[in-house]
């Protein structure tokens, strides 16, 4: 009898620990905390695309994942100390935003991964190159070949009778440079003279495009730059005031009343930023993740600021567009 007792102890025992094995196990496992380095403010509107990239990989805000904000709000100078917070409170991966924010988060830490949505880490040296980056920095890039040849390409056709075009560019960001060269040796193929113009801050902005009125340049073609897009709005009213028809790097200045915008589709970079944190989370090496360039691009066109300047665009451009502002 006591042989049976002791016999139902033990198996009672046993049967006890391997239920607590379980929740044990699930107490013991370390949520992934992944840092947010942002060289803007909390209105990111690419923030969801990222997001939702990381639910269609598992992982849910606040359940099995952890996101760590840090917010730049435009000032470059605060980066360095978001990214040592960062650090400090021992996050896994740091996602970043630009090139400018990438250096930072690199300059403090040359383990943690950091995966780019945006930028140019070949400018920046943040990468040996694309294929194989060699650092603790991957991720993907804003530019890609022929991508200032095709914007060009649209000005011309929807203004034939276009000669000089303003190029306007921040140079002090990293992406700038790349961008501006390309453009180069666009307008060359197209015997296009190109004026460039820079900006160092906001307070750049009205006299730039004073200065493109006076040299009567007939079309202004914008250089992403994280400097630029914090000014879109601002750029775009300019232009308008000026009646200057403008071609874009992004849909973002369109929709605020840039006539036409060409470049990649900065949600899905941030959505697919989402996959290679998920590939480091599962132990791969970011020195041998390829830096990818973007492969979705949209050309938006807007018609009311067409009618607002008094420009018209030809139905040959208008059908290639994606979308069209009415």
């Amino acid at each position: 009898m006591r042989l049976k007792q002791r016999v139902i102890q033990i198996g009672l025992a046993a049967m006890l620990v391997s239920l607590s094995l379980p929740v044990g196990a699930q107490q013991a496992m370390k949520v992934p905390r992944i840092g947010i380095l942002f060289i803007g403010g909390r209105d990111q509107p690419h923030l969801e695309a990222f997001k939702q990239g990381l639910r269609e990989r598992g992982y849910t805000e606040g359940k099995n994942i952890v996101l760590d904000y840090r917010y730049a709000e435009g000032n470059n100078d605060r980066l360095p100390q978001l990214a040592t917070e960062l650090i400090r409170d021992k996050v896994d991966v740091i996602v970043t935003t630009a090139s400018v924010s990438a250096v930072a988060a690199r300059r403090a830490t040359k383990t943690i991964p950091i995966v780019m949505t945006t930028g140019n880490p070949l400018e920046s040296g943040l990468a040996a190159s694309l294929a194989k980056p060699g650092g603790n920095v991957t991720g993907l890039t804003v530019l890609s070949a022929d991508l200032s040849g095709k914007r060009v390409e649209l000005l011309t056709e929807a203004f034939p009778k276009t000669t000089r075009i303003a190029a306007l560019q921040s140079p002090q960001d990293f992406e700038a440079g790349a961008g501006y060269k390309e453009t180069q040796e666009a307008a060359k193929a197209f015997s296009l003279r190109l004026h460039p113009v820079e900006v160092q801050s906001a307070n750049d902005f009205e006299p730039a495009f004073a200065q493109m009125n006076k040299a009567r340049e007939t079309a202004l073609l914008v250089i992403l730059s994280p400097m630029i897009t914090f000014n879109s709005r601002r750029i775009v009213e300019l232009a308008l005031k000026y009646r200057l028809p403008g071609m874009y790097p992004t849909k973002q200045f369109a929709e605020e009343g840039g006539l036409m915008a060409y470049g990649p589709v900065i949600a899905d970079l941030y959505r697919r930023a989402a996959i290679y944190v998920d590939k480091i989370l599962k132990g791969a090496n970011p020195a041998e993740l390829p830096v990818e360039q973007p492969i979705k691009f949209e050309l938006v066109i807007n018609l009311q600021t067409a009618k607002q300047i008094g420009v018209t665009i030809p139905p040959s451009v208008l059908t290639r567009a994606d979308r069209v502002i009415r």
